[in-house]
């Protein structure tokens, strides 16, 4: 296989210029391109949890074989078809959920923790979460197929970025649609031990009632605490992480 797949030629930058309408429904229109360029295997990468206040940022890796994808009944004729995580409800995020594993070649989680977050920041925590996802798959891809703008993945992972991939990618919609059901599974777990919180509900987002139990109760230790929500609780604010850019990375200062 040559080194010059598209949007990964010498020099060049991954393709990241907008789709001005994406599909709703994915399909493997990116996929085809790179492998009529000689990729075989092709992770599609995706990640939840970025902007929550509380919990890991998980990130999941899937390989599909190509073939049709997974689609749910519905009323009549009509069928849910597989895409972004975003686009489908909670009934419909566990039904291919459930499905997914078994048609694909293989999937793999990774994450990094609340702590992770506050040591290296969101940018780096990402990285390590992609990697251990990727590291986790029985096969290397020849291909890693990110959702958005930005490669925060990097050497030595041969990297397409691709603005909307999660509608327009099967790779990438099926990672998007495992990496939330297996998060919102995680955070659930973590608020049977902090039921005040709402975890189950709203996944360690800022909901009105997650944010009413941090002002009555503090932080828990899911909470990361190098984020700026601590500055408007001001019973809580000599808790917040603070990483000192002067001091190199991972280091943090308590202020």
């Amino acid at each position: 296989m040559t080194d010059a797949l598209p949007g990964l030629e010498p020099g060049s930058e991954s393709r990241t210029t907008p789709v001005a309408s994406p599909r709703r429904v994915a399909g493997y229109e990116i996929e085809d391109e790179l492998r009529a360029a000689g990729a075989v295997h092709i992770a599609g990468v995706d990640e939840v949890g970025r902007g929550a206040w509380a919990g890991p940022v998980v990130v999941c890796a899937a390989v599909t074989a190509f073939g049709p994808p997974p689609e749910l009944p519905g009323r009549g004729e009509r069928t849910t078809k597989l895409t972004d995580s975003k686009l489908l409800g909670p009934a419909q995020r566990e039904a291919f959920a459930a499905v997914l594993p078994e048609w694909l070649i293989c999937h793999a989680y990774g994450e990094s923790s609340p702590e992770e977050i506050d040591e290296a920041g969101m940018t780096e925590a990402l990285r390590r979460a992609a990697c251990r996802a990727l590291e986790a798959l029985p096969l290397r891809p020849d291909v890693v197929l990110l959702d958005g703008a930005h490669d925060f993945l990097g050497r030595p992972w041969r990297v397409r970025c691709e603005v909307k991939a999660d509608q327009r990618s099967v790779s990438v919609a099926a990672a998007s649609v495992l990496a939330k059901v297996h998060r919102d599974r995680m955070m659930a777990e973590i608020g049977e031990e902090h039921p005040a919180y709402g975890f189950a509900a709203n996944a360690g987002y800022p909901s009105p009632v997650h944010q009413q139990a941090l002002a009555e109760t503090g932080p828990t230790p899911h909470h990361r605490l190098s984020w700026s929500y601590l500055d408007d609780l001001p019973q809580w604010r000599h808790l917040r992480k603070h990483r000192d850019p002067l001091a190199g990375s991972g280091q943090m200062t308590l202020l």
